[in-house]
């Protein structure tokens, strides 16, 4: 898969800055693709089994960061992925190019046909178009897929519109898989994304109450974290160290810190049989199943009698995953 970056003002380089003078006649979707759920892998394959039969390439337009953010300077976004992991989820497609959109006030400020006409026709070399069963572009997306379908007529680019994906009667959007892990259903969020949703976060310094209730936890800084937090409560997760490849099981709690009378919110996930000092490090955490909601302990010692019984039901979870694989 090769990666490109488009602005308006350069047009398309590689990431080193390579100046890449034109790429080749493709069959595009845009989208931002949070996540890469299965919905939008759906979407991938149709789109390559359109443009390899048509001896095209097959190309995915996205963008370097969410669109509401640059029109709404205070907008924060739930992320379901960053930038690198959604470039990762594509590499392991069939996709040929990904294009990423410098999307600026400038870009924000095209109509649909203006974009389709300058950035896809003229850049891109957009020869098909598919469009996601809700998706719209351009200036104040005023036009409809009827729109699209006469400036693509215009321009000899066909524009096809996508069907939605639907999955025990769910349509998957990266909208629902949000609302699910708003409310800790991470197995539901699962489903639809076809892989665990896991986040990556740096481990930071905590309160190390966790050790001494014989529970050490890793903390993860949520100051930085671009990815959406799943509901409060207790997970099974299965964690990667950044300087590793081994997926250790563990479990993670994410709230307040009622018992000891927290009152932010903190993430800290206590790793099976390790010890080792990780501070600093990236750590990659993904979550399998939610085990409770968060509860206020009368005392550290009844917290730690109930961790003893929630690390017994992870293990038991996690192993029962793993003999059904």
């Amino acid at each position: 898969m090769k990666t490109v970056y488009y602005t308006i003002q350069d047009g398309c380089r590689l990431k080193d800055g390579t100046a890449v003078k034109s790429l080749k006649p493709c069959v595009a979707t845009i989208g931002f693709f949070d996540g890469v759920h299965r919905g939008h892998q759906y979407l991938i394959r149709q789109l390559v089994e359109k443009a390899h039969s048509q001896g095209l390439e097959a190309t995915i337009i996205t963008f370097d960061e969410h669109p509401r953010k640059v029109l709404q300077s205070d907008y924060q976004p739930e992320l379901l992925s960053t930038l690198d992991s959604k470039l990762l989820l594509l590499s392991r497609t069939d996709i040929d190019n990904v294009v990423v959109l410098h999307f600026d006030k400038e870009m924000a400020s095209l109509s649909a046909r203006e974009f389709m006409s300058r950035v896809l026709c003229d850049h891109l070399c957009v020869r098909a178009l598919f469009i996601g069963y809700d998706h719209r572009f351009g200036r104040n997306r005023e036009e409809t897929f009827d729109d699209y379908v006469r400036y693509g007529r215009e321009m000899n680019m066909e524009v096809v519109r996508n069907d939605a994906f639907q999955l025990d009667g769910i349509n998957v959007s990266s909208s629902v898989i949000r609302s699910f892990l708003r409310e800790g259903e991470v197995e539901l969020a699962n489903m639809c994304l076809g892989y665990p949703y896991t986040i990556v976060g740096k481990v930071v310094n905590g309160f190390h109450e966790g050790r001494k209730l014989g529970f050490p936890t890793a903390n993860i800084d949520i100051s930085h974290l671009c990815q959406m937090i799943p509901a409060a409560g207790v997970y099974a997760v299965k964690v990667r160290l950044e300087q590793g490849m081994e997926m250790k099981w563990g479990m993670m709690n994410i709230g307040t810190r009622p018992t000891f009378g927290g009152k932010r919110t903190t993430i800290e996930t206590h790793i099976f049989h390790f010890d080792g000092d990780i501070y600093g490090q990236l750590l990659l955490v993904s979550f399998v199943h939610r085990i409770r909601g968060e509860r206020k302990f009368e005392s550290p010692e009844e917290l730690a009698e109930q961790l003893r019984e929630d690390e017994e039901t992870v293990v038991a979870l996690l192993q029962k995953d793993k003999e059904n694989e």
